[in-house]
């Protein structure tokens, strides 16, 4: 057996003979945190996050058309408000953070009707090991009213989506003083309620610069889990929305997928497993639901920017929306408060739903990357699998995993090690299960799976 190619032999592969029977012992493997990882979880303080949405709802609106110079009042304040805090983060990173504002001018359209500076308030915190591999979290700061168009109104915005911003700013308070591998990208962003502007002008300067961003999660409505309606509250769950069918796929790749049936396991299905195997543990205090579709019916939120892109994203959500507390002005009719207020927001919920970002981005980026060009072989008619990929360049490589599992199940079921090659044959019918490779490094660390597409 050579460094470069690994064949599995019949006493290797002896076990992977009847997978069915490997499934039913195997079942989602979850993956537990490390010491580092669970001080990280345990900094978190809901008290901080508290306020942080008190802050932001204070401003009264925060609507992208509202005063860009008042410091009291208006999207300008908030912006202000969140640079500054996140300078401060900054300042205990010994330079390892830095913190833009990213401005552009966004012209006229339905909802703009004049052209409009839109910023982002970006934190980069530079990997230390693999920088050029990236990963993002978003929350928008911006808010609405009933009317799209008020931007007068109180729009407090304290659910949507203070909730997501304060989760952006709780890990860069916490993350700042670590030195994660690759490199975390925390972004308050707006026009979001506009047409998601800030995000797609984010996520367009980093295709344009041909950006490596291996990940992006959208934190939007992460307030409650209890919906405040009288329904069964969900206080330990959070939704995960990751799309099937890539957005960005080109006619060819539908092609190939249609061929195949690849339709869940997209590289936004498979960021979507890895969140459910780190994030959903005692420490978080979360069940992920993960929800297989893009987003929620006629909505939708700022990883739509980086999916349009090519980039896999997901989007974090609380369990049940309450309406009333959505894009509705402040007042009260026949009794019910309407509006997105501080007063509907757990805090503690919020704070769980940040445990399950940082879960996340620490074990993404402290991992390998994502395999790339993972391809099965289809030359020839054979029942044994032969995948190929592009060997990693981490310094801390251990080797690769192939995984599979039946075409009709969620995860995967099966695993095997097969070392530092950038090839492997395993004994199983390419025909009857869906093929996966991950990256696992030296203390253990696991990727991303990434599912291969037919050779040429």
């Amino acid at each position: 057996m050579t460094r470069r190619r690994a064949l599995l032999t019949a006493a290797v592969a002896a076990p992977l003979v009847a997978p069915a029977r490997a499934a039913q012992a195997a079942g989602p493997r979850r993956r537990p945190p490390g010491s580092e990882l669970k001080e990280i979880l345990r900094e978190i303080d809901p008290r901080r996050i508290e306020a942080t949405v008190r802050r932001l709802a204070a401003f009264g609106t925060r609507h992208t058309l509202s005063a860009q110079d008042d410091p009291v009042r208006g999207i300008g304040a908030a912006r202000d408000w969140i640079h500054r805090q996140l300078t401060g983060h900054a300042a205990a990173s010994g330079g390892r953070m830095t913190v833009e504002l990213q401005s552009f001018v966004q012209p006229v359209s339905p909802r703009v009707p004049t052209p409009t500076t839109i910023t982002n308030v970006i934190a980069t915190l530079r990997g230390s090991v693999t920088p050029e591999r990236i990963y993002v979290v978003t929350g928008h700061y911006d808010s609405r009213a009933t009317d799209v168009l008020d931007f007068t109104s109180d729009a407090p915005g304290a659910d949507d989506d203070a909730s997501g911003v304060a989760v952006v700013l709780e890990l860069a308070r916490v993350l700042a003083r670590r030195a994660p591998e690759a490199t975390l990208v925390l972004a308050a962003v707006a026009g979001e309620e506009q047409g998601l502007y800030g995000s797609d002008h984010l996520a367009q300067a980093y295709r344009d610069a041909g950006a490596d961003i291996q990940g992006m999660f959208s934190n939007d409505i992460v307030g409650t889990g209890d919906a405040h309606d009288g329904s069964r509250p969900a206080p330990h769950t959070v939704r995960l929305f990751v799309e099937g069918v890539p957005t960005a796929e080109t006619v060819a790749e539908a092609s190939t997928r249609r061929s195949v049936g690849g339709e869940n396991d997209g590289p936004s299905r498979q960021l979507g497993r890895f969140v459910g195997e780190v994030a959903a543990n005692p420490q978080t205090g979360m069940d992920v639901r993960v929800v297989w579709r893009r987003d929620r019916y006629l909505r939708g939120s700022d990883h739509v920017s980086f999916l349009l892109r090519g980039y896999p994203a997901a989007r974090f959500t609380e369990p049940r929306e309450n309406f009333a507390h959505e894009h509705q002005d402040v007042k009260v009719v026949d009794g019910v408060q309407y509006g997105d207020l501080v007063e509907f927001c757990d805090f503690g919920y919020i704070a769980r739903v940040a445990r399950v970002n940082a879960a996340t981005l620490w074990s993404l980026a402290n991992a390998p990357g994502t395999p790339k060009g993972v391809v099965i072989d289809t030359t020839q008619l054979t029942n044994r699998t032969t995948l190929r990929w592009t060997l990693g360049s981490e310094p801390d490589l251990a080797g690769y995993e192939v995984l599979w599992r039946e075409t009709t199940a969620a995860d995967w079921t099966d695993v095997v090690a097969v070392g530092k090659v950038d090839t492997a044959t395993v004994d199983i019918s390419k025909d009857n299960v869906q093929f996966g490779v991950r990256a696992v490094d030296t203390s253990g660390h696991r990727s991303p799976a990434a599912a291969p597409r037919p050779s040429a």
